[in-house]
């Protein structure tokens, strides 16, 4: 599969430039890439592994949504990576007559907050419709330093 454009918070998802295998769109946020065989970037690849060990219990398979919590697909059409972000580090309650939906804060949780940048990709590469659902089948190596740099953040 090869990149769309569509509607994205965080704007044009085209990679720009890239450092130790991270790409960067114009703006700077994170972004994937998957190139025409449908090869998928290392940070894609990680993004929906450790979306599926840490998010999906609420926002369900593929980021499409569960009856806890909304569909991450539909909502990074209008959410930028700077508020993903906050939302993630901060939590979310809206409370309502008709509702109680409570985003808890994963701020502290270094199995979340490590692997941020990796998770923003893989769900932008699922809201823009570059990217199918299920695990990505071809997958770029793992950069170099990628792994002192995980080692690092974890602790």
């Amino acid at each position: 599969m090869t990149s769309q454009l569509c509607a994205d918070g965080s704007g044009n998802p085209a990679a720009t430039s890239s450092s130790d295998g991270e790409y960067s769109d114009s703006q700077g946020n994170p972004t994937f890439k998957i190139d025409k065989d449908g090869t998928v970037d290392w940070y894609t690849s990680v993004g929906y592994i450790r979306y599926t060990a840490n998010c999906m219990q609420c926002h369900g398979p593929d980021g499409l949504g569960s009856s806890f919590a909304p569909s991450l697909v539909d909502a990074l059409q209008n959410l930028s990576y700077s508020q993903f972000l906050d939302t993630v580090t901060n939590g979310k309650k809206n409370v309502s007559a008709s509702q109680d939906l409570v985003m808890p804060a994963f701020g502290v949780n270094p199995n979340v907050m490590c692997y941020i940048d990796a998770i923003f990709v893989y769900l932008r590469a699922r809201s823009d419709g570059a990217l199918g659902r299920g695990q990505p089948q071809k997958s770029a190596p793992r950069p170099a330093g990628y792994s002192a740099a995980e080692d690092a953040c974890m602790g």
